[in-house]
């Protein structure tokens, strides 16, 4: 008999897994109240280092299935969430994904979904570094600083690398100055 098991995940304390406990059992999965796993912890933690998602799968068998509401519950990265996938589907386990018209991504089916998913993950990310740079590089050509504004003026500069020339220690002046130990440094380094 095919065991159904469900893992609900929300990033932050104040969320809860409520709604995706009710969208799985709207969509008609029966899912027993110890199946059904939640999770609070940021999407970004991949999905085999998160603690009940491993005891999900120390618990799962060959021809079971799992139920997630949107492929972004089992993790953020593309990468992540093929792997994991590819991992379950090794296992025996089934992946369905409401988001995706309730998809089994371990099917032929599913794993074309989830490969056009990666690639267009890829391709907004490659996008999104190709603007960044563009426009990086317009606004260093109109003249503008880029990164976080110094922390000391022109003339506390001068006065830093003055005083590290007669051998003042770097966190005293960073002391003095009211800016950090690497700041000190970077201007060190600068004036070398």
């Amino acid at each position: 008999m095919t065991r159904v098991f469900a893992y609900c995940r929300v990033s932050t304390a104040d969320q809860t897994t409520d709604n995706q406990v009710q969208e799985i059992a709207a969509s008609g999965f029966v899912v027993n109240g110890p199946r059904i796993i939640t999770e609070t912890l940021s999407g970004s933690v991949a999905a085999m280092e998160r603690k009940g998602f491993l005891a999900l799968v120390n618990k799962l068998e060959s021809g079971d299935v799992l139920v997630v509401t949107k492929l972004d519950r089992l993790g953020r990265n593309a990468m992540d969430v093929r792997s994991t996938v590819e991992h379950l589907s090794a296992l025996g386990v089934r992946v369905h994904c409401l988001a995706l018209g309730g998809s089994d991504l371990t099917s032929p089916a599913g794993k074309m979904i989830m490969t056009v998913i990666a690639a267009m993950a890829e391709f907004e990310r490659d996008l999104l570094i190709e603007r960044t740079q563009s426009g990086l590089a317009r606004a260093k050509s109109q003249g503008k600083t880029l990164g976080r504004p110094q922390s000391l003026d022109e003339a506390a500069i001068k006065a830093v690398v003055s005083r590290l020339a007669k051998g003042e220690a770097v966190a005293a002046l960073a002391r003095e100055f009211g800016t950090s130990r690497q700041s000190i440094m970077r201007i060190r380094q600068a004036a070398q």
